[in-house]
């Protein structure tokens, strides 16, 4: 069963992230230059929350605020929920659907060392499917 620590080592390192009082505009400038549909937030290194698309959609843009005038730390969500390295994919998965969401931030050692998606983790479980598959194909041809 794999790990959010293999997951991790098969991406790029860099975690993209965004201050709370930088305006909503830059935040949303980042995660389209960086392809990303959420940033950490990070006060002086240490999380203060998360940002997505999904934020800003119903936060900004329904509400009728200004991307440039908001900044991150009115639309973020403050109650981030982590997750540690050596936490496996399938538990991953359970977190994400039950609190409906699309990211999480992995933290080690108070520290944040990477994001995962849920498509990081479809990517993951289809992997593993298909050598599950290939493994039982070449035990019934052998």
């Amino acid at each position: 069963m794999r790990t959010v620590r293999q997951l991790l080592a098969d991406k790029p390192a860099e975690v993209h992230a965004v201050a709370p009082e930088a305006p909503v505009i830059e935040a949303i400038r980042l995660m389209a230059d960086k392809s990303v549909g959420a940033l950490v937030v990070l006060r002086g290194g240490a999380l203060a929350g998360i940002l997505s698309e999904r934020d800003y959609a119903r936060k900004v843009v329904l509400q009728g605020r200004s991307s440039a005038d908001t900044p991150v730390s009115a639309i973020m969500t403050a109650e981030v929920l982590t997750v540690a390295p050596d936490t496996s994919v399938p538990a991953c998965m359970r977190k994400m659907t039950e609190r409906r969401i699309r990211h999480l931030p992995v933290v080690e050692e108070g520290r944040v060392v990477g994001v995962i998606s849920i498509g990081d983790l479809v990517k993951a479980v289809m992997a593993d499917q298909q050598e599950q598959l290939e493994q039982l194909q070449r035990y019934i041809a052998g």
